[in-house]
């Protein structure tokens, strides 16, 4: 009988346990766990923190009493391994403060992964937390709970960071994501990772690329480009590396990351001791080179794998691809083998090609895009893939991955049979038109273009529609339509090389076939512009731009269409909406809705070229929603009545008297005046009685005689000056806030003046309020209109808001 002690649950230790004692009855199997459960779903933890997953209990995969009762396993969890003796074969180990030793035969360390900690101060704060097991998880949902956390930062960009950004923004909580590096999911490469920036601030995330933080404070944190920001909380989730201290004082030979060294047995360099899971080394089945790769599948498949050899079987060395995925909102990411970066560090000659499709059959309701990288070398080995969509990903980057396990080459995904029918994929899959693309790379020497590769040198034409054209185009590129080119083929220069792009490459392909058999020298832009858009245009929000105000509205339901634009590529929603918007009058609106997330940007582009409104574009449930109302002539402020009807108000401007000559309430009228104005308002601001203090210039001295003399006295000299209405403690208190807004980077009160005056804010001081106060002209800073009320009155007859401070 031998004596197999196993350090560390979950998923390596649990399955080599598991099917240690399904091969061998005789056995001992002792199974050490430090924390309370032995074996847990750790990919679960953020869904359960975010309320996706809602009963606890289904997290546990297996608990001690089963594995006892079923297995005849020896669990002991809340157990410390805390030294191996090699010479002795002995475990030294600690339960509940009582040390023991405990013999073995053989030895397997699983003890997973630990959080990579990062120099910052205020970490060790109890509002800061990692994300590793079941009591981080429970720690994390209570102070969620207990606290009301309404912000939090989110500290790295990787599959963990990303899960809890989400499932924090999933219970209202607003999440301020940092990543180190510029782009999220370094898994991924920069062109496929930009859509997923561009997807994570429509959803609302504050992502800060190439920050981080260097200060945590008990509700704020500070950035390393030294601002604050509001968190109530902050995850740390910078990465993992190899929990291998035990190995490493036991004199193990550790490798990468200093992750265990082992051969094609799981065998470390003393013959008792194996080690599986994301604590060891992998050899990468592509690079042929030592990895580290933390992923659940490789951890399971070596513990079934080591337990076949103790138990005399033989199999087939085991070499990963690093096959993975994660959900980013409405957005699936999946990647397998190497990407750009890892190739060119070993420096490989490598092709790339990018696949623009559908999920399943366009014609068919849900079909939703997604975009396929395939990264082969010019002998057709795969090298990796990246996919890119919101359905059907996990079914593609399988498949990929299988053929790339199998050694099959690029050209063969094109003779995969893919179960089809409509409501699957297409009679085309994407993953067989990538096959057909590299064959035509590699056999047809059809010439690609990546994003950077565009040069001066080079005639760059743009083969979309008009319309397409002219939301945007490249730099210097002629707009030749596919439809128009064989036509105008005199156009072009014959000793010149021709690149050719659309939206996504396949019309661009066609013009290139079309150009090459006529002898041209043609470069076809591999992605099309959407991608080119991608990476050289900064991601920027996409708001609703929809208003909820309730004056002076009118019905426009009864001129409303509705286009269901699901499945369509681009430009067909385009396409769609200008088809539609020239059949419609002035002020009538267009409702569309469209699977396409690129298609946010596309109409807020296509109406400011055709002179139309955006009046609300967001996604939801999935799609993108957008309301587009022809023309320009109605304001875009809108709402819903109580029966779902849209309204909409033709009134924009905001107007506020500002009475109180308190430093908290004129604060308070300029953050508003300048919140205002940033949402397009023309904002009046009415200055009377105290409120003049307010926009009273410093320094400025004018002689003044009895009363007026008395009241000069007795009021504030300027903004500077002015008391809080609640404990100013003589001006105290004041001085408190004004220094605290510093602290916190917070604009003071003139800086506040000046920016509402150069974002259009009009401020008007009311000269009744001025001659009974005794405050003249010279006194009150440059800008300042005077009036009186029937001047602030007749602002307010435009106004939709109206404020008295």
């Amino acid at each position: 009988m031998r004596r197999i002690v196993i350090v560390g649950g979950v998923a390596g230790g649990a399955s080599v346990a598991a099917r240690l004692r399904r091969l061998n009855e005789e056995d001992h199997i002792i199974l050490i766990e430090r924390g309370p459960h032995v074996s847990f779903a750790n990919c679960g933890l953020p869904y359960y923190i975010g309320d996706e997953i809602t009963d606890r209990n289904k997290l546990l995969i297996q608990t001690p009493e089963l594995m006892h009762d079923r297995m005849n396993i020896d669990v002991r969890i809340q157990t410390e391994a805390l030294k191996i003796n090699r010479a002795e074969q002995q475990l030294l180990v600690k339960t509940a403060g009582q040390e023991e030793v405990i013999d073995y035969d053989i030895l397997i360390l699983s003890t997973g992964a630990k959080p990579i900690e990062i120099p910052v101060e205020g970490k060790e704060q109890s509002h800061v937390f990692t994300l590793r097991n079941i009591p981080d998880m429970d720690q994390i949902k209570t102070y969620i709970e207990e606290k009301n956390v309404k912000t939090a930062s989110v500290i790295g960009g990787g599959f963990i960071g990303l899960e809890m950004a989400e499932n924090l923004h999933a219970l209202g909580i607003q999440v301020s994501l940092f990543e180190l590096g510029n782009q999220v999911m370094p898994g991924v490469d920069l062109d496929m990772a930009q859509g997923i920036h561009e997807h994570l601030i429509q959803q609302g995330v504050d992502l800060r690329l190439e920050q981080s933080i260097t200060r945590i404070d008990s509700q704020t944190v500070t950035t390393s480009t030294n601002e604050t920001l509001t968190a109530d909380m902050v995850i740390m989730a910078i990465g993992v590396l190899p929990e291998s201290t035990l190995a490493e004082e036991a004199g193990l030979e550790l490798g990468l990351k200093k992750a265990i060294k082992t051969n094609d047995v799981f065998q470390t360099n003393d013959a008792h001791i194996y080690a599986i899971g994301d604590v060891s080394e992998v050899t990468h089945q592509i690079s042929g080179q030592a990895a580290h790769i933390p992923l659940a599948w490789i951890a399971n498949r070596q513990g079934r794998l080591l337990a076949d050899h103790l138990n005399g079987k033989t199999f087939e060395p085991l070499k990963p691809i690093g096959t993975a995925i994660a959900k980013v909102f409405d957005l699936n990411v999946a990647s397998t083998g190497l990407n750009e970066k890892a190739l060119k560090q070993l420096d490989k000659e490598y092709h790339v090609i990018h696949v623009s499709g559908q999920s399943n059959a366009s014609y068919y309701p849900g079909a939703t895009p997604m975009t396929i990288k395939v990264i082969f070398s010019p002998q057709g080995e795969i090298y990796g893939a990246q996919i890119v969509g919101r359905k059907g990903v996990d079914k593609r980057i399988d498949l990929i991955a299988s053929a790339m396990t199998f050694k099959q080459s690029v050209v063969d995904l094109q003779k995969i049979e893919i179960a089809y029918a409509p409501p699957f994929s297409s009679a085309k899959d994407p993953v067989n038109m990538a096959g057909y693309i590299a064959e035509n790379v590699l056999t047809d020497q059809m010439k690609m273009a990546q994003h950077d590769e565009i040069s001066d040198a080079q005639q760059l034409i743009d083969v979309r529609e008009p319309i397409e054209y002219d939301m945007g185009t490249i730099n210097n590129a002629k707009n030749i339509p596919l439809g128009s080119l064989r036509e105008r083929l005199n156009e072009l220069d014959r000793n010149v090389p021709v690149t050719v792009f659309c939206q996504v490459g396949q019309r661009g392909y066609n013009a290139a076939r079309i150009l090459k058999n006529h002898g041209f020298d043609v470069i076809n832009l591999d992605g099309g512009y959407k991608l080119y858009k991608q990476l050289h245009t900064a991601p920027k929000p996409v708001v609703d731009k929809k208003e909820t105000v309730k004056e002076e509205v009118k019905t426009v339901s009864e001129n409303r269409r509705f286009i269901e634009a699901s499945g369509l590529q681009c430009p067909g929603p385009i396409l769609k909406v200008k088809e539609n918007i020239d059949e419609m009058q002035e002020g009538e609106q267009l409702e569309i809705h469209v699977t396409d997330f690129g298609f946010c940007t596309d109409i807020d582009a296509w109406a400011n070229a055709t002179g139309n409104t955006v009046i609300s574009n967001k996604t939801e449930g999935g799609k993108v929603k957008a309301v587009v109302q022809k023309g320009r002539a109605l304001p875009v402020n809108v709402m819903n009545d109580a029966e779902g009807h849209q309204l909409v108000e033709t009134k924009n401007g905001a107007t506020m008297v500002v009475f109180s000559g308190d430093l908290d309430k004129a604060l308070a009228s300029f953050i508003i005046a300048t919140g205002a104005a940033s949402y397009g308002k023309e904002v009046t601001m009415f200055f009377t009685f105290w409120g003049l203090n307010v926009i009273k210039k410093p320094g400025i001295k004018v002689a003044k005689e009895g009363l007026d003399k008395a009241f000069a006295q007795m009021m504030p000299k300027h903004a500077g000056k002015l008391p809080i209405s609640k404990m100013n403690m003589g001006g105290m208190g004041a001085r408190m806030i004004r220094h605290v807004m510093n602290k916190k980077k917070v604009d003071s009160l003139e800086t506040m003046i000046e920016k509402a005056q150069s974002m259009g804010v009009k401020m008007v001081a009311c000269t009744m309020s001025m001659d009974i106060m005794a405050v003249t002209k010279e006194e009150l800073i440059d800008g300042v209109e005077y009036g009186g009320v029937a001047t602030y009155l007749g602002d307010t007859e435009k106004a939709n808001l109206n404020l008295f401070i």
